[in-house]
């Protein structure tokens, strides 16, 4: 069974699970938990099943926690369990649980080896440098690119910042216009916005129905003076992958000619992709893509938080103007001295990533298809929101003719979102999904499901009885549902102000 694969350190049985991964991986052996125990920290569901309770600190038998009727009403109208002391976790698009493999990794450079890495006077800063540079070296393996090209950041979005910044400032006396998505992530987005401020044209491209680019209008929005073309390779919100390697070739080829028009010796547009969430999930090889610039994040890979890095590739060379100053570490880049337990634990991260992504994406794979099937084969009016064929492990539904702010908190056992983390403090719905052609009340109903590598199909099972009951209960209390079961179509009536 996969939960107990995951849970205490077996390799996978399922067949095909076994097929897959004699034929494009060796078999690895997980053994980073110890079965003595359960932790409290887990989402395992507890033996003691069939409490439809909300546990405190205080009394974890406290009554059902009631703050509207109609939210009640439908958690109590659900038979299905839950899972003790813990919310089942379902939101690995804004962050993913440090791997205990990772954490062994970085204990020791909290320790006993907490040198300075830029420190070359003694054993204390050799020791870290070198495990460093190990780091840097398994992210570089993952990508194929050399270590060199690595730069650590803080984090994807600084990532982002100096990329666009970086590359704008330094070519704009020759070229000022950069090119990038309208689903793009908020960083991006306001980069580019404070670009425009400085005097940048920027061009939002739109996206097709299933999400992707249409590379027919990003090859007419090309222009000699173009910078820097940025699209991210998963999205964040609605898991679908862009052909970034027929976009590298668009800007080797045809942008690269319209680059000749400005004199020789003039670049290419650079081509930058925010990859945070495509890191260990899916195969990236930055050369094959012709990837120039590339944003990553290490929490997004079970890697700890607090740390990114950015690809920047040296031959042909792409300069940038750093938007960090000091030190001059990083290749003069972004200055500042290096955490050494977390360059060592996003390197450990990788390491795993590269090693376990075949079985990684079957496991998650089966349990998106579980998920998918079982939800929408019980509940009518369901839509899945970009590329069926997307990374699986980002799936979005909409749930139509139901208030989503209602649905989140009738499922307060599900650790759910109804879009980015970034954005979730905003009462506006997704522009990610208004820019697939959703309107605003269909865009408000939708959940995104966050699928990881300790995602178990207990977990799912759960989820999947407790949405089906949580949605027909609302439905039933809806008059909008009631009309529309009558036939009326909502948008010929003329609600009143």
């Amino acid at each position: 069974m996969i939960v107990s694969s995951l849970r205490w350190g077996i390799s996978a049985t399922r067949p095909a699970y076994r097929q897959v991964l004699a034929s494009r991986a060796p078999v690895v052996r997980r053994g980073y938990v110890a079965p003595s125990s359960k932790s409290a920290m887990a989402t395992i569901l507890d033996n003691n099943r069939g409490k439809s309770r909300v546990a405190n600190d205080d009394d974890l038998d406290a009554h059902p926690v009631s703050r509207e009727e109609i939210f009640s009403r439908a958690m109590e109208d659900g038979k299905t369990e839950r899972p003790a002391n813990r919310p089942i976790y379902l939101d690995a698009q804004s962050t993913t649980p440090v791997d205990p493999r990772v954490l062994d990794a970085m204990m020791p450079y909290y320790i006993n080896q907490y040198g300075n890495p830029h420190s070359r006077t003694h054993a204390y800063g050799w020791e870290t440098e070198h495990a460093a540079e190990q780091g840097r070296k398994y992210i570089a393996e993952l990508i194929n690119a050399d270590p060199k090209e690595i730069i650590f950041t803080s984090g994807a979005t600084e990532s982002n910042n100096m990329s666009l910044k970086g590359v704008a400032r330094f070519y704009k006396s020759k070229k000022n216009h950069i090119i990038t998505t309208q689903t793009e992530h908020k960083c991006v987005l306001d980069s580019c916005r404070a670009l425009q401020e400085e005097g940048f044209e920027v061009t939002y491209l739109p996206v097709k129905s299933n999400g992707q680019v249409d590379l027919e209008e990003l090859k007419k929005a090309l222009r000699p003076t173009t910078a820097i073309v940025s699209i991210m390779t998963v999205n964040n919100e609605i898991g679908v992958i862009q052909p970034i390697k027929e976009i590298g070739e668009l800007l080797k080829t045809y942008g690269a000619e319209l680059a000749k028009e400005l004199g020789r010796g003039t670049p290419k547009p650079f081509f930058h992709t925010d990859a945070a969430q495509a890191l260990g999930k899916i195969p990236i090889d930055v050369n094959d893509a012709g990837v120039d610039l590339m944003s990553m994040s290490s929490h997004k890979l079970y890697g700890p938080k607090g740390l990114g890095a950015c690809f920047v590739r040296r031959r042909p060379r792409v300069r940038l103007e750093p938007i960090i100053s000091g030190g001059g570490q990083e290749r003069g880049l972004r200055s500042g001295t290096l955490p050494t337990p977390l360059v060592v634990g996003f390197g450990e991260a990788a390491r795993l990533a590269k090693q376990e992504m075949v079985y990684d994406h079957a496991h998650i794979s089966a349990l998106s298809k579980r998920l998918r099937d079982n939800i929408m084969s019980r509940v009518e009016m369901v839509l899945l929101n970009g590329d069926p064929d997307g990374y699986p492990g980002c799936t979005n539904l909409t749930f139509q003719y139901i208030e989503g702010e209602s649905l989140l908190m009738a499922l307060k056992d599900i650790c759910l979102s109804s879009g980015s983390a970034c954005t979730s403090a905003s009462l506006e719905p997704s522009y990610v999904l208004r820019a697939l052609g959703l309107d605003d009340a269909n865009a408000h109903s939708s959940l995104r499901f966050g699928i990881g590598r300790f995602t178990t199909e207990e977990e799912i099972d759960f989820v999947c009885d407790k949405i089906v009951a949580v949605v027909n209960r609302l439905r039933e209390l809806s008059p909008l549902w009631e009309m529309v079961q009558d036939g009326i179509d909502l948008k010929t009536i003329e609600w009143s102000g």
